[in-house]
């Protein structure tokens, strides 16, 4: 009698023999894969084949943690904007300071070498604010008579002259700008060294050259600066520039228009000198000042001795004075006819006593009668 299974439900191979060779076939591919990279080929095809299938199966996945991530990034980059904003913010305002500062140091590395070209004494000083007379073109700066300002001094930057001290108080000046009306600076022309005197306007933007002829060798573009003659201002500053000449045949002069140099309202530290010219005196001013020193003298000897003679009758009164008793008591003590003698000497060296005398005799005569 036969037990074998039917060939239905034959199975082969034992297990035991299955597993043997599997763990054979899988150490010789391990092997001759890590040593001659045989299967990066069909690595590389069933990567390709199955990586659709690894996306779809990571779709559930991907979508709860990218609506997680759109929650988180929300409120992180609404927190991250807020502190950009305020980063910007301050960047900003150190990076305007960082400005103002270089455009100030440059600015006042200009002033020091102008002051150590000059050779003058100089006050710094800023300014402070505009005066409130909208007609006027001057200026406050902060230094006065306590820091050694001095009333009629020039104020300049390092472009050039921008006014003058008009005013001087114990803390503050007050200075007048250049394109004031009623402000004049003696100037000549670098180029050609013609000398004339340029004024303000009423706009207060330009400046006027006056007195120039028509036959003046004047072009658009020369520089002007000051002359020196006046005593006020140094020779050499810069004042303006010519935009315009208008030469006209009905006129003796030009109209000579020109510009500032200098940034006269948008000046902020300055400079201001203590020039003293070394012009030698007038002549005629000098000899009236002589003439007044002299008679200022001669009238002070006059008083000096009209006092000395007002002393001197004051002391002979004095000596008078104490004479007078002297004489009133040895008239007393002589006999009477004695005693008229000195009476009249006393009333010839005085009238006034022997005037006095006579009316008095006179009652006592008719008293004898």
């Amino acid at each position: 009698m036969e037990y074998s299974p039917p060939p239905l439900f034959k199975q082969g191979p034992s297990a035991l023999a299955r597993l043997i060779f599997f763990v054979v076939l899988s150490i010789a591919l391990l092997v001759s894969d890590a040593r001659f990279k045989t299967l990066e080929i069909v690595r590389g095809v069933l990567g390709a084949g199955l990586y659709p299938l690894q996306r779809a199966a990571l779709v559930p996945r991907d979508l709860f943690m990218g609506a997680a991530d759109l929650a988180v990034t929300s409120s992180t980059l609404r927190a991250e904007n807020t502190q950009l904003q305020t980063r910007n913010l301050q960047l900003s305002q150190q990076a305007n300071q960082a400005v103002s500062l270089a455009a100030e140091n440059a600015h006042l590395r200009a002033l020091l070498q102008l002051s150590q070209h000059i050779g003058t004494p100089t006050t710094p000083a800023e300014i402070q604010y505009d005066t409130r007379d909208p007609f006027t073109q001057k200026v406050v700066i902060g230094g006065g008579s306590q820091q050694g300002v001095q009333n009629g001094s020039p104020v300049v930057t390092e472009d050039g002259v921008i006014g003058q001290v008009t005013r001087v108080f114990p803390m503050q000046s007050e200075v007048s700008l250049v394109t004031d009306k009623d402000q004049a600076v003696p100037v000549e022309v670098v180029r050609t060294g013609l000398r004339s005197v340029i004024y303000g306007t009423a706009k207060g933007d330009l400046l006027d050259l006056r007195f120039v002829p028509i036959s003046a060798d004047l072009q658009t573009g020369d520089e002007l600066v000051t002359s020196g003659l006046d005593g006020v201002y140094p020779q050499g500053l810069p004042v303006a520039k010519v935009l315009r000449v208008d030469k006209q045949a009905d006129t003796a002069f030009a109209r000579v228009v020109c510009q500032p140099l200098a940034a006269v309202r948008g000046a902020r530290d300055v400079l201001v000198l203590h020039f003293v010219p070394q012009v030698p005196p007038n002549p005629i001013v000098a000899e009236e000042a002589a003439a007044a020193a002299e008679a200022k003298d001669k009238k002070k000897g006059a008083k000096s001795a009209a006092k000395n003679d007002k002393a001197a009758d004051k002391k002979a009164e004095d000596a008078k004075k104490a004479a007078a008793p002297a004489g009133a008591s040895a008239a007393q003590a002589a006999p009477a006819p004695a005693a008229a003698k000195p009476a009249e000497g006393k009333a010839g060296a005085k009238p006034e006593a022997k005037t006095e005398a006579k009316p008095a005799a006179k009652p006592a005569a008719q008293g004898g009668r």
